[in-house]
């Protein structure tokens, strides 16, 4: 089977016919069956008349923070290597893409083959070297490739509507990963700290500005100000360094947990709360938790 794809990657002149693997000619019925289900139950759900209540009252903005949930729960059953529950978190981020084409479809925007149509489409653009004449041996060059395809996808769009640099980058991604997206696309025109030293250095200068709001009684909006310099700061700390800061900081909230749980253990032994014990006893059993974990 051949396909043209609708736009060429850059550097792909003219007619790029692809030819698809053998096993992609004969779709797996039970993945068809079992997409249209889900198809048709939701469409059930939304019934003007006879479907769910609560359903049928959702929109986008409703909806939109059970996607951001759910995708997170998919990461976390991938963190706790869950295969089970990676298969029941699919669904239900799959749930929420499937939501969101039916409120769409509703209102005459777009349906769900349009999404899937949308995305396979960008795949095949985005890899040239696998569905045109592109040449990409190593994921660092697949990596090049991609990126450079994204920088004329977005010219592309330049063309008509002239956005920022930064305009692109999603306002709903969580704080920390969106401050490391828009260093990492302001650090391709050259907008970026040499080394880490300067962006610790630039902490240090940030954290005196904020011991110097408190104690200068400052607005709560002055102090969140100082504060968010901060935390951008860190998180330009994090992409120099090569760590993902949304994982640092999980890694962190998860040893908190861990720590804590040992405190409360350790006081119940005794028949006792954390509400009965001292800061100075927990603090204790914080360093005690400390040493069982080396």
């Amino acid at each position: 089977m051949y396909i043209s794809t609708p736009r060429r990657p850059p550097g792909v002149d003219g007619p790029c016919p692809i030819r698809y693997p053998s096993a992609m000619t004969a779709p797996n019925d039970r993945n068809a069956t079992s997409l249209q289900r889900i198809l048709d139950i939701m469409a059930r759900l939304r019934d003007p008349a006879q479907g769910c209540p609560w359903d049928r009252e959702q929109t986008f903005a409703t909806i939109a923070p059970y996607t951001i949930e759910e995708a997170y729960e998919v990461a976390e059953a991938i963190r706790r290597d869950d295969r089970a529950g990676l298969r029941d978190e699919l669904g239900d981020l799959l749930l929420q893409v499937v939501f969101h084409a039916r409120m769409a479809e509703e209102e005459g925007s777009f349906a769900f083959a349009d999404v899937a149509d949308a995305i396979c489409d960008k795949m095949i653009r985005r890899h040239p070297h696998i569905f045109g004449d592109g040449e990409a041996k190593t994921s660092a060059a697949v990596r090049g490739s991609w990126e450079e395809i994204k920088a004329a996808e977005r010219a592309e769009k330049a063309a008509a509507t002239k956005p920022g640099l930064l305009d692109d980058i999603a306002l709903a991604l969580p704080g920390l990963m969106r401050a490391e997206k828009l260093q990492k696309r302001a650090a391709r025109v050259g907008f970026d700290w040499p080394e880490v030293s300067f962006v610790l250095d630039k902490i240090e200068e940030e954290l005196g500005e904020l011991r110097s709001a408190i104690a200068g009684k400052e607005s709560k909006d002055r102090l969140a100000d100082e504060l968010g310099d901060i935390l951008f700061g860190y998180a330009n700390v994090a992409r120099h360094l090569g760590v993902d800061p949304e994982d640092a900081l999980r890694r962190c909230n998860d040893k908190f947990t861990r720590r804590f749980g040992f405190i409360e253990r350790e006081l119940r032994k005794s028949g006792r709360e954390t509400a009965d014990a001292s800061l100075e006893e927990m603090e204790a059993l914080w360093q005690a938790a400390k040493k069982d974990e080396k």
